[in-house]
């Protein structure tokens, strides 16, 4: 039998889009105020790990553009500026 070849992870963007979903249904979840006390601290920890992994995803994506902008200095790149709107 020829072996099978695991999967490659998931990108970091594909990542994120999965914590975020799964976070923004966590806290409806929450906010419906239906769960025990044990579900909750459960949920809020889930929430705080899956929060982590956006931040550190979001932080992977700056570094990327950083070094796409200008691969010689990444540490020249302006921050971004929101939309003036």
């Amino acid at each position: 039998m020829a072996a099978k070849t695991p999967a490659p992870p998931p990108s970091p963007v594909a990542q994120f889009e999965s914590s975020l979903d799964e976070l923004e249904q966590l806290v409806q979840k929450m906010e419906k105020g239906e769960m025990s006390l044990d579900e909750s601290l459960a949920a809020y920890e889930r929430g705080v790990n899956l929060y982590r992994q956006c931040q550190g995803a979001l932080e992977q994506a700056e570094l990327r553009v950083r070094l796409l902008t200008d691969p010689a200095d990444p540490d020249s790149a302006q921050p971004f500026a929101p939309d003036a709107g």
